[in-house]
């Protein structure tokens, strides 16, 4: 009995003293920043079409390198032919502004061991990918059926700074590659009725988030409470 007490204030002793290495961290964090798009109204990206966002996520730090994040995300976005890309877009002049509202799921990927104590690091850049459901609002009546929810690949990058243990802030920029072509309400219409109001149907929407982001980061250390106390 007496060298299982021992044992046990032995393994409260060396779980205390690597806290930090075996801490299972948490974070929760928010983000502002903008939406954009690209489709049949914008063929590249196009800071004049950004419009705001935001975004509130939960993080697990799987290792010192990989991360699971979940976000809820939302924004409005938008653009029109007023600035056309080419003559059919002027004579078409359409236009969209819609709200879009995504949960997600991604990995995150460190490139440098930002966790390592011994090394001090106060950054990294990183990278991410998953998937993703959005839904839409707002959207103008179309002769086509379709459902206001789909699918979408988000990949991004990023840099992250570490303001002290507790707080990092980080810079993001995700693309979500959707496989939907009515996101900005343009697709292949009608071809018999030369009203322009259509675009080319082989070349799916996607849709950006550009922003700043604050992380509070919640230790959790896996040690047992001495029963003899």
């Amino acid at each position: 009995m007496e060298s299982k007490k021992y044992f046990f204030l032995l393994l409260i002793f060396t779980c205390s003293a690597s806290g930090s290495a075996l801490a299972q961290r948490s974070e929760i964090g928010f983000g502002l920043g903008t939406f954009n798009y690209t489709g049949d109204l914008a063929r590249s990206y196009n800071f004049l079409n950004s419009k705001p966002a935001a975004t509130v996520f939960y993080r697990s730090n799987i290792s010192k390198v990989v991360s699971f994040r979940t976000a809820v995300t939302g924004g409005k976005i938008g653009a029109s032919d007023s600035r056309p890309v080419d003559v059919f877009a002027a004579q078409r002049n359409a236009s969209f502004n819609v709200f879009v509202f995504e949960t997600s799921a991604v990995m995150e990927y460190h490139f440098m061991n930002w966790r390592e104590e011994k090394r001090l690091l106060r950054f990294t850049p990183y990278m991410f990918a998953g998937l993703a459901l959005f839904g839409i609002s707002g959207a103008e009546s179309k002769p086509e059926q379709y459902s206001n929810i789909q699918g979408a690949i988000p990949l991004g990058v990023g840099l992250k700074y570490i303001v002290n243990p507790k707080w990092y802030l980080a810079a993001e920029f995700g693309a979500r590659k959707t496989f939907f072509d009515y996101l900005d309400n343009i697709s292949i219409g009608d071809r018999r009725f030369k009203n322009y109001q259509y675009g080319n149907p082989h070349d799916s929407d996607s849709y950006y988030f550009l922003g700043l982001t604050v992380t509070r980061t919640f230790y959790v250390i896996p040690c047992p409470t001495n029963p003899y106390n």
